[in-house]
């Protein structure tokens, strides 16, 4: 399958984006490279490991690929392209960060940025490759990190909570504060209903 079609084309890299569904905040994507050596058992998709988990499994990724590196599209980028094009060109210069030419590229999800060579969609890839998944877990935590950073910027969002999400709080911030300099203007705020 996945791995007879990469098989022979070189070192394979995986590439994952975390940040698509906040309202404020960049999206961030991740390419990596692992080695054959790489404790591949531990790896898993960001989203199913506990935070403190998915820190030590982003930092030991980091520690032991062959190659990795960031990318970083901006919310204005986001409100001009949209969060679809955004995402692309996330992976995109993740990919064009790597220090090692791949001979091939997996990607999560239903569409390829726009990299050379052969590469691939894989549809919940994150939960399936592993090179994927380690693109995942770096990406996620390098996102969190950069907005509980951003947080003591703009104090009273609670961007060192959420990380941006749409969470009744965080709603509730950006209606009683006015929008963020990180806000996606794009994205509609809404009043969060009342229960019952």
């Amino acid at each position: 399958m996945i791995t007879a079609w990469a098989k022979g084309l070189g070192p394979v890299c995986g590439i994952d984006e975390a940040g698509r569904g906040p309202l404020a905040g960049p999206v961030t994507a991740a390419a990596v490279i692992l080695p054959d050596d790489f404790p591949m058992e531990l790896l898993a998709d960001s989203k199913a490991v506990p935070e403190a988990r998915r820190a030590v499994l982003g930092a030991l990724v980091r520690e032991k690929a062959r190659a990795w590196a960031v990318g970083w599209a901006w919310p204005g980028e986001i409100d001009r392209l949209n969060i679809h094009h955004a995402t692309l060109l996330a992976m995109r210069r993740a990919y064009l960060g790597l220090a090692l030419q791949p001979g091939c590229v997996l990607v999560d999800g239903l569409f390829v940025p726009a990299v050379p060579g052969p590469s691939r969609a894989i549809v919940k890839g994150d939960a399936t490759v592993h090179e994927i998944m380690a693109a995942s877990l770096v990406a996620k935590t390098l996102r969190d990190l950069w907005m509980e950073r951003y947080a003591r910027i703009e104090p009273g969002y609670g961007f060192e909570v959420h990380k941006g999400y749409p969470t009744r709080a965080h709603r509730e911030a950006v209606l009683s504060l006015g929008p963020s300099a990180i806000q996606r203007v794009s994205f509609r705020v809404t009043r969060p209903s009342c229960p019952g």
